[in-house]
């Protein structure tokens, strides 16, 4: 079975799971490009102090943001490194390469499109 290379099933799913939600890329956004403390980064998008720990506790789990301790502050910033591999990730998934995408295959004859419970026949004249 064709998987992912170099990462396992799981981590894809953390990694995953932490991108799909709207708070959180809000939040990477906000990070994009530069360091933010959580004071900063509060009023930028107005995500409320209990609900931003939260979902940046979300971010560094799954490793997408880095912190650096600035006397009592934490800063954050987005993970290159890491978002460089998701990038990858999703290239893999998609089939596409630096090259441009994949060259796109032919339907399979012995195995029927994909359509839902209602495309079991085909009608002809």
């Amino acid at each position: 079975m064709d998987g992912l290379p170099d990462r396992d099933y799981d981590t894809n799913a953390e990694i995953l799971y932490a991108l799909a939600h709207a708070t959180r890329l809000q939040i990477l956004c906000a990070i994009k490009g530069t360091q933010r403390a959580v004071s900063d980064i509060e009023e930028m998008t107005g995500i409320t102090q209990p609900r931003l720990s939260q979902q940046l506790a979300i971010l560094r789990k799954a490793s997408l943001v880095n912190t650096q301790r600035d006397g009592k502050q934490v800063l954050y910033s987005v993970n290159q490194e890491r978002m460089s591999d998701v990038a990858d990730m999703l290239d893999t998934l998609a089939g596409t390469t630096d090259d441009g995408p994949a060259a796109p295959t032919k339907p399979d004859p012995a195995r029927p499109e994909a359509g839902g419970a209602a495309r079991f026949a085909r009608i002809t004249r």
